[in-house]
């Protein structure tokens, strides 16, 4: 059992920046940038599924170089790494999302959790576990929709246990 993790608007909560949503993160100077907030919940829900998984957990992010750097300084300054048991040498990034199935199946992910369906898309037949972050308009039957982190959590330890609701729809 192995873990994959988006990282925008599924760690880091752009759209909640005090001062502009997402252009805050991407276009903002460094100050702004790291002024951008976490998914409520999601390093302590992180932590724990790491934990879980015995620490065989990845993120996987679609962005181009400039964003990833900004990626990679936003997690040291809220000191991701530290608080969720996430090694820094666990972050991956491609240049197009459906390259992310490149990774996770590299890494032989068997969970993955993503707010663009464009990506499910691309993993639906390679990783079992699909879980789709955040408020959706629609969701597949293949994918299981999982709004916030407790969502996430409770969804993808009933794969553990075996439970019906832990069976993807």
């Amino acid at each position: 059992m192995r873990l994959g993790i988006d990282i925008g608007k599924v760690i880091i909560n752009g759209p909640a920046h005090p001062e502009g949503g997402d252009t805050a993160f991407f276009t903002g100077d460094t100050a702004r940038m790291l002024r951008t907030p976490a998914m409520p919940g999601s390093f302590e829900a992180i932590a724990r599924l790491v934990a879980l998984f015995d620490g065989r957990v990845w993120l996987v992010s679609k962005c181009g170089e400039r964003v990833r750097r900004r990626t990679v300084e936003w997690l040291g300054h809220h000191d991701f790494a530290g608080r969720t048991g996430i090694p820094p040498d666990r972050v991956r990034f491609c240049r197009r999302r459906p390259d992310k199935a490149i990774h996770c199946a590299e890494l032989g992910l068997t969970h993955f959790v993503d707010d663009t369906l464009e990506v499910h898309e691309a993993l639906r037949g390679l990783v079992p576990h699909l879980y789709l972050f955040g408020p959706q308009a629609a969701v597949p039957a293949w994918t299981r929709h999982t709004p916030v982190w407790t969502d996430v959590e409770e969804a993808v330890t009933a794969t553990f246990a075996g439970t019906p609701a832990g069976r993807d729809r």
